[in-house]
């Protein structure tokens, strides 16, 4: 273990740590669109399925590299095999959280761009989707908005980062997640409350079996692969700071409940307002942007539930960046002995940096095209669709194949000795779904991914 490397300062502070960096648009802005194309309720079915055969067993196996090793994801695998193959998978890590948080940082800028235009009443006159959709196409097609909350957005993320593991993450996820939470509770009492809710609970909770197909189930497995931030090295790096003493099971547990918890919080939150004001569950990624703006804006008091919504947005942002950006400052930190402080602004600066053609890809670069994809697109297309599934992968090959069955069982009891003894069949089962069954289903969001299948 590096000398006085930094720690959680509790469990409960990684719990709220590791289910922010899991809890972010994905679960506020995807989840609720790609439920409301794939049937609601019935889709629902499938995803709790996936995340149960495939996110909660990588899951458990990426945050125990971490805490067996407590080293970033290039030095976890560099302690537990020599080989350059797999110390190389550790670099990929390292690759997708720069990448990711340098086109997510975009979008995390208008969440908080939202919260301003909202304060300054611009969202308070829509009569449709279509009016909502004029005024994003206008506010991410100005170079000078975009880049603007890009940087504010930016500035947030390192200046938490840069506090540290304890001063900066944990405490700022103590404060964000709470609020998070609070928020979501209070949309969902809006929401439950409106004239017409009852049929968006009824879309939800009522499973519409003719909506599934191969294409929905694939979907839901991507999902609940991609909800868990799983294969980019944030819950690799967040375990690392894990005290032995932590039981691994438990926590992911805890994570996972806490990820879908919130993702269905929020659809409740969404679709009961949608359907109350008679507007398109199926609306796609259009719906945080242009449907939900409408809604609000002809809903009592719906400049309150506006600025509540984005502002929960912006932290669901905010809670994941700050993972990514610590993935690649814990790389330096540990492996280069660079400082904290100088890690966050050189690497943290770069990523900014690269975010900046992906701002622009919506304006001055949006016809700066290659394969027909934009700048932000093929950065969003490589990390999203083929670092993170490899990454998964890896992980559920290394641990289940790789690394020696008695060492990864004599890892993950540490600390949950009673969970093994009063579960025995728990090892058996778990192996069985991280070795088998997880790489051929992430192999299969691979390929979708791709476009393959």
């Amino acid at each position: 273990m590096t000398q006085n490397r930094e720690a959680w300062g509790s469990r409960f502070g990684f719990i709220l740590a590791a289910a922010g960096s899991a809890v972010g648009l994905g679960n506020i802005w995807k989840f609720p669109y790609i439920a409301g194309e794939n049937g609601g309720a019935a889709f629902i079915f499938i995803y709790l399925i996936c995340i149960a055969i495939i996110g909660f067993p990588v899951l458990i196996g990426e945050i125990l590299i971490g805490r067996t090793t407590q080293k970033n994801p290039v030095g976890a695998f560099a302690a537990l095999t020599h080989s350059k193959l797999w110390i190389s998978i550790g670099f990929l890590g390292v690759i997708a959280g720069f990448m990711i948080l340098s086109f997510y940082s975009v979008i995390g800028g208008w969440t908080i761009g939202y919260v301003v235009e909202t304060l300054r009443g611009s969202l308070s006159h829509f009569h449709n989707p279509e009016e909502a959709g004029e005024l994003f196409d206008a506010l991410s097609g100005s170079a000078v908005w975009t880049l603007g909350y890009h940087t504010l957005f930016f500035a947030l993320v390192m200046g938490i980062v840069i506090r540290g593991v304890q001063g900066g993450i944990e405490r700022s996820s103590k404060i964000m997640m709470p609020v998070l939470v609070s928020i979501l509770v209070i949309l969902m009492i809006r929401g439950v409350t409106l004239d017409g809710a009852s049929e968006g609970l009824a879309f939800l909770w009522v499973p519409d079996w003719s909506k599934i197909n191969a294409q929905a189930v694939l979907i839901a497995l991507g999902h609940a692969f991609f909800t868990l931030s799983l294969g980019m090295g944030a819950m690799l790096t967040y375990g690392s700071y894990m005290s032995k003493r932590d039981n691994v099971v438990t926590s992911a547990a805890q994570i996972v409940f806490l990820d879908t918890l919130i993702a269905i919080m929020a659809g409740v939150a969404i679709f009961t307002a949608v359907f109350a004001s008679g507007l398109d569950p199926a609306a796609g990624p259009g719906l945080i942007f242009q449907t939900l703006p409408a809604v609000f804006s002809n809903m009592p008091g719906g400049v309150y539930f506006s600025l509540l919504f984005f502002l929960l947005l912006a932290i669901a942002a905010l809670t994941s960046a700050i993972s990514l950006l610590e993935v690649v400052v814990a790389y330096f930190v540990d492996e280069q002995g660079w400082t904290r402080k100088g890690a966050v602004l050189i690497f943290g600066g770069s990523i900014f940096l690269l975010g900046i053609p992906s701002a622009l890809s919506f304006n001055i670069m949006a016809d700066v095209t290659l394969f027909d994809k934009t700048f932000f697109d093929i950065v969003d297309f490589t990390a999203s669709n083929i670092l993170l599934p490899f990454g998964g992968l890896m992980i559920a090959i290394f641990v289940g194949w790789i690394w020696s069955r008695t060492a990864v069982m004599t890892a993950v009891k540490e600390g949950a000795e009673t969970l093994f003894e009063t579960y025995p069949w728990f090892e058996g089962i778990w192996f069985l779904f991280l070795k088998f069954i997880a790489p051929v289903l992430i192999t299969l969001v691979l390929l979708n991914s791709l476009g393959i299948i």
